[in-house]
C-alpha cells in the first residue's frame, strides 16, 4: 500500500504516486506486466485532502507554507496509536499543545477521520508492506522502536540502493504516533517512511522529475516483492 500527503505542505508526494500509477497502467515501466499480473497495489495518494486544499488554495498573503495539519489543526502523522502518549509528551515539550499548523497530535489517538480511515483500510486489507511518502531529506525510515519485522532491513537496503536515499532511524521528536509506526507495531510487517527531495517544505514542483526518477525503481521493487 502506497500513501502520500499525510502532511498538507508535502502535497508534492501525491504527484509522485499518481505519476507512478499512470506509468504502470500505460505499460511504461519495464516491470509493468509482472506487477499487474503478480501483485495488488493499493494507493491512498492524498491522506490529508482538506489540508492540501487549504495550503494550495491560500492567498499569498496568508503564507501557509508551514501548514502540515488537517483542517482541524491536527498533525495526522502523530495521531496514530503507536506510542501516542509518548508523542504527545514530546510534542508538548516543543509547545504543540493545541490545534495549529504543525505538531499537535490530537486530543486522543485516531481522533481524526483521516487516521481512522487509514486504520480501517489497513485492517480491511492487511497489507504485506506499506510505503508512506513524505518530504524531505532523501532518507528512508524503516524501524519503529525495537520491532524488527521479517525482511525489513533487507528491503530497506534494496530501496536505498534503488533510490540513492540513505537509511536512518527516525528522529526522537518524530519517533511515535505515525502510520508507519502503527503498521509495524500492529502487524510486524515492513513499513517505511520515504522522505523524498531536498530543501524546505513545501518543495517546488520543479523537483518532481528528479524525485520521481529516484523513486520509480524503489516503488517498482516494493511492488515486485
Amino acid at each position: 500500500m502506497l500513501n502520500a500527503s499525510h502532511h498538507a505542505n508535502e502535497w508534492l508526494t501525491t504527484h509522485v504516486l499518481t505519476r507512478f500509477l499512470e506509468d504502470l497502467c500505460a505499460g511504461r515501466l519495464p516491470a509493468a506486466e509482472e506487477i499487474l499480473t503478480g501483485s495488488t497495489i493499493y494507493m491512498v495518494p492524498m491522506v490529508n485532502p482538506d489540508g492540501v486544499d487549504l495550503v494550495l488554495g491560500a492567498p499569498e498573503s496568508a503564507d501557509l507554507n508551514n501548514w502540515k495539519a488537517n483542517i482541524r489543526g491536527v498533525d495526522l502523522n502523530v495521531n496514530y496509536p503507536a506510542g501516542w502518549e509518548t508523542a504527545k509528551r514530546l510534542k508538548a515539550k516543543d509547545g504543540y499543545t493545541k490545534p495549529g499548523p504543525i505538531g499537535y497530535p490530537g486530543a486522543y489517538p485516531l481522533s481524526e477521520p483521516e487516521t481512522r480511515a487509514m486504520v480501517n483500510f489497513t485492517r480491511d486489507y492487511s497489507f504485506d508492506i506499506t510505503l508512506s511518502y513524505h518530504t524531505q531529506g532523501e532518507v528512508i525510515y524503516w524501524r519503529y522502536a525495537d520491532y524488527d519485522p521479517p525482511r525489513a532491513f533487507e528491503l530497506a537496503a534494496l530501496f536505498s540502493k534503488a533510490s540513492g536515499y540513505v537509511l536512518e532511524d527516525t528522529p526522537l521528536a518524530s519517533s511515535h504516533g505515525g502510520y508507519k509506526d502503527w503498521f509495524i507495531q500492529s502487524y510486524n510487517r515492513p513499513g517505511f517512511t520515504i522522505e523524498c527531495g531536498m530543501g524546505e517544505n513545501p518543495l517546488l514542483i520543479g523537483q518532481l522529475d528528479k524525485i520521481y526518477r529516484d523513486n520509480k525503481n524503489l516503488i517498482t521493487a516494493a511492488a515486485k516483492m
